[in-house]
Parts: C-alpha cells; structure tokens; sequence
C-alpha cells in the first residue's frame, strides 16, 4: 500500500509541473510515466484517464497551497496586509519559478480552464470550483475592509470575483508577455479597484 501511494504521488507531481510548465495538451500519458518513472500500468490503475490524472493534481496543489492562503489571510491580520502579502506572495512564487523553468508559468488552475473549459467539463468544474474558493479569502478583505469604513461595498461576493478577476488578469498578462515586470503593478491596481478611501484623500 506504501509503494502504491508513493507511485500515485510521484504521477500527481510530475503531471502538475509538466501540465503547468507546457500544457495539458503537450503533455502525454508517456511524458508524465517517464518523467516520474513509472509504468503505464501503474498509471491506469491509480488513474482512468489523464483528464482525471489533471483534476487529482490539481487538488493535491489546492491541498497544499490552501494551509498557506489560511496564513496570508489570517483575521489577525488587517484586511491590506492580507492583500499585500497576498501580492507579495504571488510575486515570490512567480520569481521562483521563473529561475526554475526560465519562463513566467502563471496561475496553473487559468491556464487549464483557459485551454480545457470547452473541451472537458469536469476540468472545468475543478477550475471553477478552485476559483471559487479562491474568491472567499479575497470576500474576507473586501468585507473586513467595508466594516472598517475604508471601502463602499454593497455585494461584497461581486467586489472579490472583480478584485480575483484583475489579480489573475495582471497574472496571466504576464504569462503572455513572459514578463515579471507586469507583476509590479499587482497590488496597487488592486488597491485602485477596491477605491479605498484613504487612497483617494491621498490623491487629492
């Protein structure tokens, strides 16, 4: 049972960093076998198809990102200070990576939804599924930072899907562009969106 966890495993990570370093399309059931050296075999028995190999992978990350969101957006914290470290934390990631692979890689959960959300719909439910759970922790700032009287907010759900929308956006522009430059520009466009109050005294 040990072996057989460690196999599932060694699939679960090498389908995540070759599906986010490429594509899901690029990537084949033997480039995921012989990167993590098993057997097609082994493979078909933890796994039906590479469409549900995709959607495990993507939950393993979930699973493990997820302790780390709880971190940043801990209520101990003030509402900007988990946007900060939010932005900071993406900024880190994507550097990271980028001296890894030698290019910008992304949001991997908007890079499979973009390629795949026509074409397989289970794939797309996680995606969809991911970023709804992404949009509650940004709900928790907007809602924290209406409270404060720092921000107007009568839908505080709609506030956290513009604020995701733009957070990927500037992500995935950079992506295109292979550009972590456009990543500069995160939290301060945040900071526009959400029309802080004291941001706007500021200006004047």
């Amino acid at each position: 049972m040990k072996q057989e966890s460690e196999t599932k495993r060694k699939i679960l990570e090498t389908a995540l960093e070759l599906i986010w370093e490429s594509s899901y399309g690029s990537v084949s059931v033997d480039d995921i076998c012989t990167k993590a050296g098993v057997n097609k075999g082994s493979f078909y028995y933890a796994f039906k198809s590479k469409s549900d190999l995709a959607i495990a992978a993507f939950e393993r990350h979930w699973e493990l990102k997820r302790p780390i969101l709880d971190q940043v957006f801990s209520s101990q914290l003030s509402p900007l200070e988990r946007l900060n470290k939010f932005c900071q934390g993406v900024i880190a990631d994507q550097n990271e990576k980028y001296r890894t692979f030698g290019k910008v890689l992304g949001c991997p959960f908007c890079a499979l939804g973009s390629e795949l959300s026509t074409q397989d719909e289970n794939i797309r439910k996680k995606v969809e599924q991911t970023n709804a759970r992404f949009m509650k922790y940004f709900e928790s700032v907007v809602r924290d930072l209406a409270t404060d009287g720092l921000i107007e907010s009568k839908d505080h759900a709609e506030l956290a899907r513009e604020l995701y929308s733009y957070i990927m956006g500037v992500i995935m522009q950079a992506k295109i562009e292979n550009n972590l430059k456009n990543l500069d520009r995160l939290e301060q466009g945040a900071l526009r969106l959400l029309n802080l109050k004291q941001v706007a005294h500021a200006s004047i």
